[in-house]
């Protein structure tokens, strides 16, 4: 009887391609279905148009009678397009979206209907929310929260639903989401920017992060991934030998996009445009069946939420063409894994890229300025950073000779150094006309014809400057943008402070000149922070070496790396910056450690159950035969019985020895899962998981690889490496 894995190979060969027909150009079509500042001049009155685009603009508050008329409108427009319900789109912090439909459906008297949506409405909503993860800030049966509208983020029909993207609080009003801390970061880095910006420039009023990220993904036959209970329930496969043929002739990376796979990604790219997510870029990854879409640069709020709703939409998609889509960082052993990059600058009201030197030297030092502002920031948080992307999942990744180590240190090129290196030879304290001179026109005017030639990459790189912004690596590909942009915005803003308070002191108390003050700020910069700065090969163990003689952290596991969150820097720099309070702080760790368990956890006892009912049956199945077959030859060879099934009787022990090795392991993985859970500590749980149980993972990988390629392959019940990788 063919197997499930038979099946699902059938049926993946049997089905049709869907092919996309586009009829218009993108740019006709791009943000169709958002209620844009296109669409509200259409449909909003002056009044209500002014009043949210002061919101965006200047985070002023909208007043009722405003809601109400936004409100109707939206409605209006919602209606139009065939939308029946809205929702609150949130970002809880279980890492994906939420939403909770209703209908604009309302009856009234005498039995007729209508169809109503207020202000009230729009503004806040009250969604039973007790069973999302709050980190004790609140009680199980205390199922207050509240969702309120972020009018910075436009709303959206996706399918019948008018989405309105919010934020996420508890009734005490204590942040449930990724929004929530972003949008204070943003306001924090804003202020801070826009202060030491003013030393350059008095018209600069406002300062934006922007971000790019570029989102890794793999596309596996839906079929196939279905007969893989590893894939779907934990996002990657425990078990699987590597295929003879993988990603080492490098023939996949950046070559022609196979048929189905750019069929999808049209039609992806398609639902993008609809939705205002600016897609660009699409192309073979290295890894086989592996791909990237990356969007041109946005604000960072509005990008992040694209991203999320892309993760979203990018399943559905798949779904309508038969794939399956992975975004776990590290879904298949034996090649690379997926990363989101996230690319990150500063700009002003203005038009000026802040990382981004301009034609005179005055702006070449405003650059420099936001430049080692950025990379002393990353020096004194590294820390803080690496917790900023540490998950389950990501541990697979980081350091895996395929990404980023989990030792943070910063790339800036062989000539930014050089320029560094000038800068750090500033005389201390006032400079004589000579010195200003040769500082202003031969070294910090030539720093655009510098980063005209400084294009070369460092890969292993955790933060990587690339011309005209920082590009944060380590950053996984299901995570939600938000925190390590939280975090990053954070440590800027706190480090922009910081120095605009030293400058004024200079110039305050020592009477230097603002420039001398700003040169004198950053030499002492450059000093201190050159241990974070790193242009090698950051794969290798003489890194790791010379990090830790540089004092740099190397906190390779999450229960490592989470505890900078909670340190006593952390929380006074979140409640310094009014970007989270202590509970909040204290909450997010407690959340982010207890999904560390679970996800090990889960990941262990599917891995018990495939190797014990899947992998340990087949092979015993085929010990059988193989008992058989040295039953026959002894009948028929009896003399010369021990020379000629030999052979036979070696793979017999060799499958026993396997079916002892994964019985013994599983026994220990169960056992080792126990004594974890009775830990009350949850950080010594989370410790147990680490060291303890997930250990044993590869113990049962091992002999179950080594069974795959001992058994009749027609009777193997998973779905191999080859199979899901080269199957198109």
């Amino acid at each position: 009887m063919p197997t499930l894995r038979f099946h699902a190979i059938k049926e993946s060969l049997a089905h049709k391609p869907i092919i996309i027909e586009e009829s218009k150009k993108r740019s006709e079509i791009f943000g169709e279905n958002v209620f844009n500042e296109n669409t509200m001049r259409q449909y909003l009155t002056k009044d209500a148009f002014v009043g949210v685009m002061n919101a965006v603009q200047h985070g002023t508050k909208i007043n009722r009678n405003i809601a109400d008329q936004v409100s109707a409108s939206m409605k209006d427009w919602a209606l139009s397009k065939g939308v029946t319900h809205y929702t609150h789109w949130f970002q809880p912090l279980t890492g994906t979206t939420a939403e909770k439909h209703d209908a604009f459906f309302e009856t009234v008297s005498g039995g007729m209907a209508i169809e109503k949506f207020d202000g009230g409405q729009l503004v806040q909503q009250e969604p039973d929310a007790s069973s999302f993860p709050s980190g004790g800030i609140r009680n199980t049966f205390e199922a207050r929260g509240y969702t309120a509208w972020d009018p910075t983020s436009p709303a959206f029909i996706y399918g019948s639903t008018l989405c309105i993207p919010t934020i996420f609080v508890a009734y005490t009003g204590e942040a449930l989401d990724y929004k929530t801390p972003l949008l204070r970061a943003l306001h924090a880095v804003d202020d801070a920017a826009t202060a030491v910006c003013r030393y350059f420039d008095k018209n600069v009023k406002k300062v934006s992060s922007s971000l790019g990220w570029e989102q890794e993904y793999f596309l596996v036959d839906k079929m196939l991934a279905a007969s893989r209970p590893d894939i779907i329930l934990t996002g990657r496969t425990l078990l699987g030998h590597s295929s003879a043929k993988g990603q080492q002739l490098d023939d996949h990376y950046f070559g022609a996009i196979p048929n189905r796979a750019l069929n999808f990604m049209r039609d992806l790219e398609h639902e993008c445009m609809l939705l205002g997510i600016p897609a660009k870029t699409r192309h073979n990854e290295v890894a086989p069946n592996q791909f990237e879409l990356a969007p041109i640069y946005e604000e960072a709020n509005l990008a992040v939420d694209h991203n999320s709703l892309l993760m979203d939409v990018i399943g559905r998609v798949a779904s309508r063409h038969n794939f399956k889509v992975l975004l776990h960082e590290k879904p298949f052993a034996g090649i690379n894994g997926s990363g989101k990059h996230n690319n990150w600058s500063l700009s002003t009201d203005t038009g000026v890229n802040l990382l981004a030197p301009g034609k005179t030297p005055m702006s070449s030092l405003q650059f420099l300025t936001f430049f080692i502002n950025t990379i002393k920031a990353v020096h004194t948080h590294e820390e803080l950073l690496r917790a900023s992307v540490a998950t389950a999942s990501n541990d697979h990744r980081l350091g895996a000779n395929e990404a980023p180590p989990a030792i943070i240190s910063v790339f800036i090129g062989e000539q930014l150094t050089k320029v560094l290196e000038e800068l750090e030879g500033v005389t201390k304290g006032k400079l004589s006309p000579q010195e200003k001179t040769e500082l202003k026109l031969n070294v910090v005017g030539k720093i655009p014809d510098v980063l005209l030639d400084n294009t070369d990459r460092n890969r292993t790189s955790p933060f990587a400057f690339t011309g005209n912004k920082f590009e944060f690596r380590a950053v996984g590909s299901t995570a939600n943008s938000g925190n390590p942009m939280t975090i990053l915005n954070t440590i800027v803003a706190k480090q922009l402070k910081d120095f605009k308070v030293e400058v004024d002191k200079l110039i305050d108390e020592k009477g230097l000149k603002k420039d001398e003050a700003v040169f004198n700020i950053l030499r002492e910069y450059i000093k201190s922070c050159k241990p974070i700065l790193f242009d090698g090969n950051g794969y290798g163990e003489v890194w790791e070496k010379e990090a830790k003689k540089r004092g740099l952290s190397n906190n390779k596991s999450t229960p490592e790396a989470l505890k900078a969150k909670i340190s006593k820097q952390t929380i006074d720099l979140f409640e310094e910056m009014n970007v989270m309070s202590k509970i909040e702080v204290e909450a997010r760790y407690e959340i982010e450690i207890e999904a560390y368990i679970k996800h090990i956890q889960i990941e262990g006892r599917v891995l018990g159950d495939i190797a014990r009912n899947h992998i340990v049956p087949t092979a015993v199945k085929y010990q059988n035969i193989l008992v058989e077959n040295v039953k026959g030859l002894k009948e028929i060879f009896d003399e010369d019985f021990k020379s000629i099934s030999k052979e036979q009787i070696s793979l017999i022990e060799e499958i026993s020895n396997h079916i002892k090795g994964i019985n013994t392991n599983v026994t220990k993985l169960i056992d080792e899962r126990k004594k974890a859970n009775k830990i009350e500590d949850i950080e010594k749980r989370a410790s147990a998981y680490c060291d303890q149980v997930k250990p044993l993972f590869d113990d049962i990988r091992y002999h179950c690889d080594k069974l795959e390629l001992m058994v009749d392959d027609e009777i193997w019940p998973l779905t191999k490496y080859r199979e899901l990788l080269f199957t198109r």
